[in-house]
C-alpha cells in the first residue's frame, strides 16, 4: 500500500481554538403576556409557553394574562 502523498497536513491541536460550550437559552425572568384572536375567540399567550383558555370576551382573556403573571411571578 503507497502512502498518501497528496494529503494536506492537519495544523497541530494547539494551533485550533477550543470550541465555545454551548450556552442554553435563559427563561425569561418575567413573564410577559398578551392576547391573540383566534378567529370568534381570543386567548391569553405567555412568554413562558402558558396559553389561557378561549374566551369570547378579549377583557376576560386579559383577566387570565393578569392572573396568570402574578401568581407565576418568580
Amino acid at each position: 500500500m503507497e502512502p498518501h502523498i497528496d494529503a494536506t497536513p492537519a495544523p497541530p491541536l494547539d494551533a485550533v481554538p477550543a470550541p465555545r460550550p454551548w450556552s442554553q437559552p435563559q427563561p425569561p425572568t418575567a413573564h410577559t403576556t398578551s392576547t391573540t384572536d383566534r378567529g370568534s375567540f381570543c386567548l391569553a399567550v405567555c412568554s413562558c409557553g402558558w396559553k389561557g383558555p378561549a374566551r369570547r370576551s378579549r377583557d376576560v382573556a386579559r383577566k387570565d394574562a393578569t392572573g396568570h403573571a402574578a401568581t407565576e411571578a418568580p
